[in-house]
């Protein structure tokens, strides 16, 4: 099975502080899909990828297939994984498709 991996010309960063500040604020209930906790700098622009998309770029590493990203997501944010999975395709497919994520 093909295992999705981020573009190793890709320079990218994971924003620890800065998560732990939107993990906060998500536990007190308030939105933070806008935040992001993951930078990517790609042909000199940067890009955030918010809270989940930050977990999918980082599980995203050539080791492990789409269902088992899925799964780490799914555990991880106590979430159903049918509500995840069309979302975690969708998002896989986009990187794929900006060129940032390949199959291996």
């Amino acid at each position: 099975m093909k295992r999705p991996r981020r573009n190793p010309q890709i320079v990218w960063r994971h924003e620890r502080r800065r998560e732990e500040e939107v993990l906060k604020a998500q536990q007190r209930g308030e939105s933070v899909d806008e935040y992001g906790t993951v930078i990517l700098i790609v042909s000199g622009t940067m890009h955030q990828l918010n809270l989940v998309g930050g977990h999918i770029w980082s599980l995203c590493d050539g080791s492990r297939e789409v269902d088992e990203v899925v799964d780490a997501l799914a555990e991880e944010f106590a979430v159903e994984r049918g509500e995840l999975a069309e979302d975690v395709v969708e998002f896989i497919a986009d990187l794929e498709s900006r060129g940032w994520l390949e199959y291996v």
